[in-house]
C-alpha cells in the first residue's frame, strides 16, 4: 500500500480538481465517445472501438479515432493504433498524446463528426459526451490496489464518472463471479448501463494473407505467445477454440520483438512439434516485418471480435442519444 500512496495522491488530487471545475475540459465541435478502463493491461478496449466504428458506419457518421500511441522510426503505427487502422481501414486514426490537439486535427483535416477517444477515461483534458469503461471479468478491479502495488489506474469509485460499463471475457468467469462484478458496479453507480461481452475468435491469418478457419485449428498443436497485460486470457482463448496448447510464452505489454526473439520462439516451437505458432493481432503488428511465408512452423494471428451477451441494446441506445444530440455532458455534476 505504501508503494501506491504517492500515485494515489496525484490521481485523487487531479480528479478532484476536474470535478470541482478548477481544471476545465476542452470542448470541441464533434461528439466525443471515450472508451477506457480502470486497470492497466488489456481489457478489450480495441474490440469495443472497432464495434463502435461499425455503428458509425451504419449510421453514416464520419468518425475518427484518437489514440495516444506513438509512431515507430519508420513512420509505421505500432500496437493498438496499428490494429485499429487495420480493422477500420475507412476510419482515420489520429495519433497524438495531446488529445485536444488530436481532436482539433481530426475535425479540421478529416471533417470528423464523431471522435472515438481510445483509452480516454483518465485523460480528462478533452470533454466527452459519453464515457464507456471496459472491465476484464478475469481481473475486474486490479486486485483492489492502485499502481504499482496493484493494477488500478484510479480508485474504483471513479466509475461514478462513467455512463456505461462493458464487462469483457464474461465467459471466463462463473455466473456468481459475474454477478459480484455487476453488483459492485451497481453499488457505485446504480443507473449505469452494464453490458457483458466475450472476445470471440473469428479466424486466424498468416503473413501470406491465408485465412485459417477455426474448424481447421481445432485439434492442432500450437505454440502461443503474446505481450499483453493479461496474457492468460489469450492463452485461455486459444484453448477454448480447441487448439492443443503445447507451450506458451508471455512477454511484457508493448514488448519490442527482435529477429533473435522470434528465432528463439521458432526454435522452441519446433522442439514442441507444433502445427502453428499463434499470437494476437496486436503482437502481429510488431512482428509482421520480421517473418516470411516460408517460416516453419507457420505463424498466424488470432482475429478477435467483440460479441455482446447482454446489454447491447441499452448501449446502442446510449450511443444513439449521443448521435442525436440529446445528451449534454455539461448538465452533469462532477464532469
Amino acid at each position: 500500500m505504501l508503494l501506491s500512496w504517492p500515485y494515489s495522491v496525484v490521481v485523487r488530487l487531479r480528479n478532484g480538481l476536474y470535478s470541482a471545475g478548477l481544471f476545465r475540459a476542452h470542448k470541441v465541435v464533434a461528439a466525443v465517445i471515450s472508451v477506457g478502463n480502470l486497470t492497466a493491461g488489456g481489457t478489450g478496449k480495441t474490440p469495443l472501438v472497432v464495434w463502435l466504428c461499425t455503428i458509425m458506419r451504419k449510421r453514416q457518421r464520419h468518425c475518427a479515432i484518437l489514440t495516444r500511441g506513438y509512431k515507430t522510426q519508420k513512420g509505421q503505427l505500432s500496437d493498438e493504433p496499428a490494429v485499429l487502422a487495420a480493422r477500420c481501414p475507412d476510419v482515420n486514426v489520429v495519433v497524438n498524446p495531446d488529445r485536444v490537439a488530436g481532436a482539433k486535427h481530426a475535425i479540421s483535416e478529416y471533417h470528423a463528426e464523431v471522435l472515438l477517444l481510445d483509452d480516454g477515461f483518465q485523460h480528462r483534458q478533452l470533454a466527452r459526451d459519453v464515457d464507456i469503461v471496459t472491465i476484464d471479468a478475469t481481473v475486474p478491479f486490479g486486485y483492489g490496489r492502485l499502481l504499482p502495488a496493484g493494477l488500478l489506474r484510479e480508485p474504483v469509485a471513479g466509475l461514478r464518472r462513467a455512463d456505461a460499463v462493458v464487462i469483457t471475457r464474461c465467459d471466463q468467469v462463473s455466473e456468481k463471479g459475474l454477478a459480484q462484478i455487476e453488483g459492485q458496479v451497481r453499488r457505485i453507480h446504480p443507473d449505469m448501463v452494464i453490458a457483458t461481452a466475450i472476445h470471440a475468435p473469428v479466424s486466424a491469418a498468416t503473413c501470406g494473407g491465408e485465412e485459417i478457419g477455426l474448424e481447421e485449428l481445432r485439434g492442432k498443436r500450437v505454440y502461443a505467445f503474446c505481450g499483453l497485460g493479461n496474457p492468460e486470457a489469450f492463452f485461455d482463448t486459444v484453448c477454448h477454440i480447441g487448439c492443443v496448447l503445447a507451450e506458451c510464452r508471455s512477454f511484457d505489454d508493448h514488448h519490442a520483438y527482435t529477429s533473435d526473439c522470434l528465432s528463439e520462439i521458432r526454435r522452441r516451437a519446433g522442439e514442441c512439434n507444433v502445427d502453428y505458432i499463434v499470437t494476437t493481432q496486436k503482437d502481429w503488428t510488431k512482428i509482421a516485418g520480421l517473418i516470411t511465408p516460408e517460416n516453419d512452423p507457420p505463424m498466424a494471428y488470432l482475429a478477435i471480435e467483440m460479441e455482446f451477451v447482454t446489454g447491447a441494446e441499452q448501449l446502442t441506445a446510449l450511443i444513439n442519444r449521443v448521435l442525436n444530440g440529446t445528451i449534454s455532458r455539461s448538465q452533469r455534476p462532477g464532469q
